[in-house]
């Protein structure tokens, strides 16, 4: 591990009265890991809490993206690939959920393989993390506001049924969406835990808005028919290899719940509070998602109908269906798209504090400038970046959207590859005997980071359950990414294809000839910066 750096810093031994004990601990515990507090902690655990909830929002995207499973895998298929989903979701986050209990900062899955990769390799492997992060972060942000406005649209077309959407208008609401979510993280950055706290409520008042008309006015389908009642439009060429296709649509629909993580130095008791608002989300999320499925499959009963929506979104015609009311329907449908904007705010506060952090480690290019952050403390030079590029990416949309609905698979497979690396070096440390148990751990030095001693947080899972979880977490997150890369159907063509892999595969191997040419002579890892006197 090499020399232990000494934790020398007065800005740590000494805070002025006015600071409370709180601040102090949290900063001195950032400093444990070798970073300076410069970001401003806003955040408890409910209003991180409200973060992350509605960064998931779960029963959302289920009626986002409800087509991809329904269509490869029926009713019973959705519901079943919802339930492996969450579970295997929760199981990831317990996983690093011990890891942000070590090294609670803002670059989360990047810190942590630095920390714990082998030598030979942990710079490398470091660097490519962060970058499958930060392009993973940016589809999460794009594809949020692609589903966003094409909803909002979609909504148009329900009210008025001549209407015809043309590509630059879904462009335009896009740029739209972006601009609100700039608006909220710059111009009104000590609100946003307010604004999540009261978008939580929306998002669990709405979640009831929706389903009691639903299921109370709706005509039902009988228990056999959402739970016997498999489907393969795919053509695959067996009933499972459909099943594990169209469970990406489920898993787009839990990508996210890392945010609180790339929050963590805005969190007041970070290494406690994003653990415990992680898993909850989790269970939250998980728990309002699979009652939308069931109302929603429950009241499906002419699926064709539905599947076949000028709207483009099959909910918006099961909501008219089930209530009979143009009004009722456009009611219960415009809560969807408005959650969905303000996902769209956490995901862009998430990705910028992401990108941020891993200039601050010279990770990016242009690093002298996005790691600085403006009077706020907000990093504004980070959120320029990740809008302008989800901005062009938004010039997709003239060419063809089916294109940039492939963000949605790209968003699974990046994420999930960090999340993969991140859980196999855990158990390699787990299983080597590698992390110290806290008592053990020296009070005077720099750990939890690259070349230092690492020791587990107060969130941990002992003996044979941490091995169960691990081992269980790499396994669903191998599948998860194999089949990101498929497509939906057997035979597709060009525009049907799944880029996802073009993407992930592209931007690794963009990211490792800008490390060899470039970043290798900056980028070392995550930065000690506090002095080593």
């Amino acid at each position: 591990m090499g020399p232990p750096i000494e934790l020398r810093d007065r800005n740590l031994d000494f805070k002025a009265a006015n600071t409370s004990q709180s601040q102090i601990n949290d900063e001195q515990g950032l400093g444990r890991v070798g970073k300076k507090q410069i970001l401003k902690r806003r955040f408890g655990f409910l209003s991180i809490l409200g973060f992350s909830c509605t960064v998931l929002a779960s029963w959302e995207g289920i009626l986002s993206t409800f087509t991809v499973p329904f269509e490869d895998g029926g009713p019973a298929g959705t519901v079943y690939s919802f339930l492996v989903v969450w579970l295997g979701t929760f199981s990831t986050f317990l996983t690093l959920s011990e890891l942000v209990s070590m090294a609670p900062t803002s670059g989360g899955q990047y810190h942590w393989v630095s920390m714990m990769s082998p030598r030979w390799c942990q710079k490398y492997l470091s660097f490519l993390t962060g970058w499958l992060i930060v392009i993973g972060w940016l589809g999460a942000f794009a594809s949020t506001c692609y589903l966003s406005a094409s909803q909002i649209l979609g909504l148009v077309v329900l009210n008025h049924s001549s209407y015809t959407p043309e590509p630059w208008q879904t462009m335009l609401l896009f740029w739209a969406i972006v601009a609100f979510a700039v608006f909220v993280n710059v111009i009104t950055s000590t609100l946003l835990p307010k604004f999540e706290g009261l978008v939580l409520i929306l998002h669990v008042f709405g979640f009831f808005g929706i389903i009691i008309p639903l299921v109370y006015l709706g005509d039902h389908n009988s228990a056999s028919e959402v739970f016997g009642q498999f489907a393969n439009d795919g053509g695959f060429q067996t009933q499972g290899l459909a099943f594990m296709v169209g469970m990406i649509g489920n898993m787009f629909a839990f990508t996210g719940v890392d945010a609180a993580v790339h929050m963590s130095e805005e969190i007041y008791d970070a290494e406690r509070v994003v653990p415990q608002s992680i898993l909850t989300s989790v269970l939250i999320n998980g728990a309002l998602g699979f009652g939308m499925i069931l109302s929603t499959l429950f009241t499906m009963t002419d699926a064709t109908a539905a599947l076949a929506s000028p709207t483009g979104y099959p909910y918006m015609q099961i909501f008219c269906s089930a209530t009979k009311s143009l009004g009722g329907c456009t009611v219960m449908s415009a809560i969807v798209p408005i959650l969905v904007t303000a996902t769209a705010v956490g995901s862009l506060a998430s990705s910028s504090r992401m990108a941020w952090s891993f200039a601050r480690d010279r990770g990016l290019p242009g690093w002298q400038v996005l790691s600085r952050v403006n009077a706020q403390a907000v990093p504004q030079w980070s959120i320029l970046v990740v809008t302008s590029a989800a901005v062009l990416l938004a010039l997709i949309i003239l060419g063809s959207a089916a294109v940039l609905n492939d963000v949605v698979s790209l968003c699974v497979s990046a994420l999930y590859s960090s999340y993969l690396i991140s859980a196999f070096l855990l158990m390699w440390q787990r299983l080597t005997g590698g992390i110290r148990e806290p008592s053990d751990a020296p009070t005077d030095t720099v750990v939890n980071t690259a070349g230092a001693p690492l020791a587990w947080g107060p969130f941990r899972m002992r003996g044979i359950l941490g091995v169960s979880v691990n081992a269980f977490t790499i396994a669903y997150l191998i599948v998860g990414v194999f089949f990101s890369f498929w497509p939906d159907e057997m035979n597709p063509t060009a525009s049907t294809m799944n880029w996802a892999v073009v993407g992930t595969v592209g931007t690794s191997l963009i990211s490792t000839v800008y490390y060899v040419i470039w970043a290798r002579k900056e980028y070392t890892g995550p930065v000690v910066e506090i002095n080593r006197d």
